[in-house]
């Protein structure tokens, strides 16, 4: 069995973008991908990192050619189904501690799937607890169940401890991958680890 883990917070669309890529070599491989839900945000203050937006805005034309060689890597794995949120950034707190609870019960990959087609393909404000629990809804999931699972105690600690320990492990930003102690980080870095097997 080949395995990947994979560092993931819905807050960033190059998360998205991996997910769906790696979701095609997992059907046409023996692949596990077994995913840590981390916060961001955290993981942001743990590593004295910054968004590409803040850390790069000043570089002449560094942004500019981030959105090229998102496009090419969209349609290079034919993602026509993706937007960029118009909420961007959007808070993912909420939605993380839900993952935690979606793992607990045993559906954090149905989670991830659904709950990534909501924000990056269906543009929703899923820091609203509102849209939030009508995001949980029309995927099929007990909203209220969720909700109230995610504001456990035990829910929050994990998510501070995963994030804490990715960040120990060299996690700086997402998509953040491992095979075995290797780390690889960014999309474009799929091809190389798929390779390898």
């Amino acid at each position: 069995m080949k395995k990947i883990d994979f560092y993931f917070d819905f807050a960033s669309p190059n998360g998205y973008l991996s997910l769906q890529a790696l979701k095609k070599y997992q059907a046409e491989m023996d692949l596990e991908i077994n995913y840590i839900p981390v916060l961001l945000g955290g993981i942001f203050k743990l590593t004295n990192n910054q968004p590409p937006m803040i850390a790069f805005g000043e570089v002449k034309g560094k942004l500019e050619y981030e959105n090229l060689e998102m496009k090419r890597f969209i349609d290079f794995h034919q993602l026509s189904n993706f937007k960029m949120n118009p909420h961007f950034p959007v808070i993912t707190l909420m939605l993380m501690r839900g993952a935690l609870a979606a793992q607990q019960e045993g559906f954090l990959e149905e989670y991830i799937n659904k709950m990534s087609v909501e924000m990056w393909e269906n543009e929703k404000k899923l820091d609203d607890p509102d849209e939030l629990k009508a995001a949980y809804d029309n995927a099929g999931f007990d909203s209220e169940k969720i909700f109230s699972l995610m504001g456990a105690q035990e829910i929050k600690d994990k998510l501070l401890n995963n994030s804490s320990a990715a960040a120990e492990r060299g996690v700086f930003g997402i998509p953040t991958f491992f095979v075995g102690d290797e780390m690889y980080f960014g999309k474009n870095t799929i091809e190389e680890i798929i390779k390898r097997f």
